[in-house]
């Protein structure tokens, strides 16, 4: 009998441990959302000042005197991806030297997990992130519920790939979630002319979405073997990298503007403190996100725990409502009304994701 009473409590201990487990797993990945936001409102103030208003200038001197117009829409996109990637890189192996962590950072290089995710990073970070970049240079706002499927490849990724249980109220909750991102991205589909280079666009989205499902999933899965500290070192060090060096040169390239005009442009953005601050600061934004992103999605599951992130949709254009247009006085930033319904749309899907999450996972203990 006390054998029978020891068992009982011993399993009624465990179950309290996991739901504990999972609850914090839900509240980082909800968190990773709204960090993401201040990300991208940095981002867009800093692309804002100094340097970028010549860059971005009708007749552009200084400089970006004499590039394309190729120049100007894709590779200055690059630019500043890799500007915000690398001091996100510097913050991370900063903070990770503070807490001890880089010796085990050149040691995970050479692992198997590690070398995932150094791939993960360069499908999800350069790739993913420039193809989004190239997505809203096109088409507009219309492809960001588009983009917004990452949640969904992710959760198909880690269902069939890692074995992540996926039941029918977490597809709900996902279709929700996606209907609530299309909600917020609406409220700036006005006078859309769907043109061959929207189509294009839709397709780059299309691409991002892939390669963040991509890197959700496989980086959520590696962070079980990996402290997700040393996973987001590795994560940003390859994404600035390779942004930086091999994207900046390939569209400068592409653009007939030659390797040497591109990174002539990324060392003055790098240079110019009246801007560079806060893309700094959207880097350090960026190093938290996307490290709970990972942690989320490996305590929880890929499913919930990118749904849960696709929050961004509502959060980006909150944080650029109060960064840019009430700190910064710029017009425009005004969240509309759309945007606060899409927002409970949101958490309604979000709420059924965790709820089918947790009873698949009390089926699967009993």
């Amino acid at each position: 009998m006390e054998n029978v009473q020891n068992a009982t409590a011993l399993a009624a201990a465990k179950t309290a441990r996991d739901k504990a487990f999972w609850k914090k797993g839900l509240f980082i990945a909800i968190f990773s959302g709204f960090l993401y936001g201040g990300y991208t409102s940095f981002m867009t103030e800093g692309m804002m000042h100094g340097v970028w208003n010549d860059i971005y200038a009708e007749t552009p001197t200084g400089v970006a005197a004499g590039v394309s117009a190729f120049f100007i829409v894709y590779t200055v996109s690059a630019i500043g991806a890799a500007c915000v990637d690398l001091g996100s890189a510097i913050w991370s192996l900063f903070y990770g030297g503070c807490i001890g962590r880089l010796g085990d950072f050149k040691r995970t290089l050479s692992t198997k997990p590690g070398k995932i995710l150094i791939i993960a990073a360069i499908i999800g970070g350069p790739l993913a992130s420039t193809a989004y970049v190239i997505g809203l240079q096109m088409a507009g706002s219309i492809i960001v519920p588009i983009a917004a499927l990452n949640a969904a490849i992710g959760a198909i990724i880690g269902h069939f790939a890692f074995k992540q249980k996926t039941t029918k109220g977490m597809v709900v909750g996902i279709i929700i979630c996606f209907a609530a991102a299309t909600l917020i991205g609406s409220s700036s589909m006005t006078d859309l002319n769907f043109s061959g280079g929207a189509a294009l666009g839709c397709l780059a989205a299309f691409i991002a979405a892939v390669g963040w499902g991509v890197e959700g999933a496989v980086g959520g899965y590696a962070c079980c073997m990996v402290d997700t500290e040393i996973a987001i070192i590795i994560r940003q060090c390859t994404s600035g990298l390779v942004n930086a060096i091999i994207l900046v040169s390939i569209l400068s390239l592409m653009g007939g503007d030659g390797i040497a005009s591109g990174w002539h442009v990324l060392g003055a953005c790098l240079t110019d403190m009246p801007s560079y601050w806060m893309l700094f600061v959207a880097g350090v934004f960026s190093s938290w996100s996307f490290k709970f992103w990972y942690k989320g999605a490996a305590m929880c599951g890929a499913a919930l725990g990118m749904g849960c992130n696709g929050a961004y949709a509502f959060w980006g254009p909150f944080w650029c409502m109060i960064v840019c247009g009430f700190i910064f006085g710029h017009d425009g930033f005004v969240l509309p009304a759309v945007g606060w319904i899409g927002a409970l749309v949101m958490v309604a899907g979000i709420l059924i994701l965790a709820i089918s999450q947790n009873r698949a996972t009390l089926a699967a203990e009993e």
